[in-house]
């Protein structure tokens, strides 16, 4: 067992049943380094998103054991502490639509890091700046581009200053240059002052 493993993930499992049962995970086992990024390619319903969800709870296991400094898989495990160790960008963005971009990014941060709303703006803006939408705090989700929002729901997981940054993402044609802009400058800043991505 490595000593320097973020996450340690040993003989995951997680089946459907039902009419059409379904055995998304079935032994999984991987640890995953400090300073690593790690990408989980497969075909669409190979598991992957289900592997990323069960790594916060959001999907609970059928088997196995996820280390992430405690067993988190332990139903003694307070898992949304845990959870805000783990920054988590979704397929879907899943931003508020009724709240500006920079509410969206600083309700978190107030409300379970204790921040000051002064701090957390200044911290949100200062993230945007580097994602190229520092002009756009004040604007609502529907008025930015799919390329736009995939930037925003990432620098909104950073705002957590998390341990770990999991991204459960597409690969979608045409829009590839803009992603690879936010994931460039969000990812800069991880490695810069040393936390973790995976």
């Amino acid at each position: 067992m490595t000593t320097d493993a973020l996450i340690q993930v040993r003989d995951l499992k997680k089946h459907f049943s039902g009419a059409s049962a379904i055995k998304a995970l079935d032994g999984v086992s991987t640890d995953i380094r400090k300073g690593e990024v790690v990408v989980v390619i497969g075909p669409s319903g190979s598991g992957k998103s289900t592997f990323l969800r069960c790594l916060n709870l959001l999907e609970v296991p059928t088997g196995g054991k996820i280390l992430f400094g405690v067993d988190i898989t332990d139903k003694r495990c307070n898992i949304d502490l845990h959870r805000q160790k783990m920054g988590m960008v979704f397929q879907h963005f899943n931003l508020f639509p009724h709240m500006t971009i920079l509410r969206n990014m600083t309700l978190a941060p107030v409300k379970l890091l204790h921040k000051s709303q002064e701090e957390a703006e200044a911290q949100a803006l200062k993230l945007l700046q580097r994602v190229g939408l520092g002009d756009r705090g004040n604007a609502y989700p529907a008025q930015l581009s799919g390329g736009q929002k995939q930037r925003v729901a990432i620098v909104r997981a950073l705002m957590m200053e998390p341990e770990v940054m999991l991204a459960d993402e597409r690969a979608r044609p045409g829009n590839g240059r803009r992603g690879s802009g936010g994931h460039e400058g969000a990812g800069k800043r991880r490695h810069d002052d040393g936390r973790r991505h995976a």
